[in-house]
C-alpha cells in the first residue's frame, strides 16, 4: 500500500509521487501519515517534511501551510519546500541575519511587517537546522 503525496508551493509543484509515508511539522508537533490514514486537514509550520519511499527517507525544509489528509492521499500547499540538498546555507543566513535585524528594530515596524520578519526567521531558522543535521 502506498500514499499519494503531493507537495506544492505558490511556484510550482515540488513533488508529486507515490510514497510509503510522510511526516509533517504541524502546530501540534510532527505526525506521521501512513496509508489508510484517518481524514484531516492541519496546520504546517516551518520546520522538516519527511517522506519515505522505498525505504529510503527524503528531507524537505517546509515554509508555513496546510496540508490535507485522506485514507490513500496527501496534499501539501506550503509557501516553501527545499529538498535538502537545494538549500544553500549561505543565502540562508543571510535571510536569517536580514530578519533578526528587522526584529531588533521592532519600534519602526508595523504589525505586518514585524510578523513577516518574524516567519522568515523561524523559516531560516528550520532550514538551517535541517542543513546542518544532514551535513554529508
Amino acid at each position: 500500500m502506498s500514499l499519494h503525496l503531493q507537495i506544492i508551493t505558490p511556484e510550482k509543484t515540488v513533488f508529486d509521487s507515490e510514497v510509503d509515508q510522510v511526516t509533517l511539522p504541524t502546530t501540534q508537533g510532527q505526525i506521521t501519515v501512513l496509508p489508510q490514514h484517518v481524514g484531516l486537514i492541519t496546520t504546517i509550520e516551518p520546520g522538516e517534511l519527511i517522506y519515505k519511499k522505498h525505504s529510503k527517507e527524503n528531507f524537505l525544509a517546509s515554509g508555513f501551510g496546510f496540508a490535507q489528509v485522506t485514507k490513500d492521499n496527501v496534499k501539501v500547499l506550503v509557501d516553501l519546500a527545499t529538498p535538502e540538498e537545494e538549500l544553500q546555507e549561505k543565502a540562508i543566513e543571510e535571510a536569517k541575519k536580514q530578519a533578526e535585524v528587522a526584529l531588533a528594530q521592532k519600534h519602526l515596524l508595523s504589525e505586518e511587517e514585524y510578523a513577516t520578519a518574524a516567519a522568515n526567521l523561524q523559516k531560516s531558522l528550520a532550514q538551517l537546522k535541517i542543513k546542518r543535521r544532514h551535513r554529508r
